[in-house]
Order: C-alpha cells, then structure tokens, then sequence
C-alpha cells in the first residue's frame, strides 16, 4: 500500500484504502452482516454484537492499515492482520449459525458458490448490487453467501499481507528511508 514518497522526501504517501480490492471487499461483508444479523439472529443475542463487531473490525482495521503506512510498515501489516483475523472470526461465526441451524454449508464448487463467486469477482460490486438477494433469501442462503465474500475477501488480505512483506523487504522500513534522506541531504548540503 505504501508508495513512494515525495522527491527529498521519506515519507511514503499513505495508502488509498477505497482502492483496495479487500477494503471493498470487507465493506460488502460488513453490510451483508448488518442485514443477516436483524433478520436471523434474535434481539439481544450477543452473537449480534460479536459478529458486527468482528465485521466492522475487518474493514476498520484495513482503514487503519492503510493510514498507518505512513509512517509504520510494521503496524501497517499488523493492522491488516487484524482485519484479516477479524474475518477468519466472522466466517466461524457462519458456519456456526449453519451448524446450529441444522443447515449445510455450500461445497465449494456448487452452483450457488460458483455464482457467489462469479459475483464477488466483479471488482467494481457493491453492496446494492446483492442487497435484494441479501433482503429476500433464507438465513442459510445468506450465510452462505457470506461465507463466499468472507473467503474472498481473506485471499485479498492473504496477498495483501504477502505483498507488505515483499515491499518491506525491498524498501525497508521508516527508519531505513529516514536515514537515508538524511544522508542524502548531507551530501547535497
């Protein structure tokens, strides 16, 4: 996420995170869950809390992520481990539900998660494109379809994670480039 700073500078410029694949990703989870959870779960079941929590956690988080590269690679990577871990929580939290429920999770080469997929693939989708389907199919189909953005939006964070590591590797870290710059401005001055 972080790119390269301003020239003579050090300072990456921080990551545009409504860019990310898995912020979108994540904010479309995030809705489906606001949704799932007062049209399926019971008032004041706790469950509720937990899994919006872990929802927006999972967003929040890339948010944060992405701010904090400024300055911090390491709490870049660890913020979007978080929202990573965050969602890894959510997705238990549906299979859960279809446990208890007696209802069985897609395989995932069914149709339905093909067609999930297939959706989720589109880059630009958002959650108004699957609202109605979200408002007007049984909890154990909605879940699913969770289950499918969850996993999709954990492979984004999975590369994401790979890709900070890979970054950090070849461009250190804020201390690297804050010494550098000033030892560039030495010879300069």
């Amino acid at each position: 996420m972080a790119q390269a700073s301003a020239p003579g500078g050090f300072l990456p410029r921080h990551g545009n995170y409504q860019e990310l694949r898995s912020f979108r990703k994540a904010e479309i989870v995030y809705d489906l869950t606001q949704v799932f959870c007062a049209r399926f779960l019971k008032r004041g079941d706790r469950t509720i809390d937990q899994m919006v929590q872990a929802a927006r956690s999972g967003k929040q988080n890339i948010v944060e992520g992405a701010k904090a590269a400024k300055t911090s690679t390491e709490m870049e990577l660890k913020l979007t481990n978080v929202a990573r871990a965050s969602l890894e929580e959510l997705l238990v939290d549906y299979g859960d539900y279809l446990r208890t429920n007696r209802a069985l999770a897609w395989d995932k080469d069914s149709r339905e998660a093909r067609y999930v997929r297939r959706l989720g693939a589109n880059p630009e989708l958002k959650f108004e494109d699957i609202r109605e389907l979200v408002e007007t199919r049984p909890g154990p189909v909605v879940a699913n379809m969770a289950i499918c953005l969850i996993h999709q939006a954990n492979y984004l964070l999975d590369r994401l994670i790979a890709r900070l590591e890979q970054d950090f590797l070849k461009g250190g870290g804020l201390r690297e480039r804050m010494t550098k710059a000033r030892l560039e401005y030495r010879k300069r001055g």
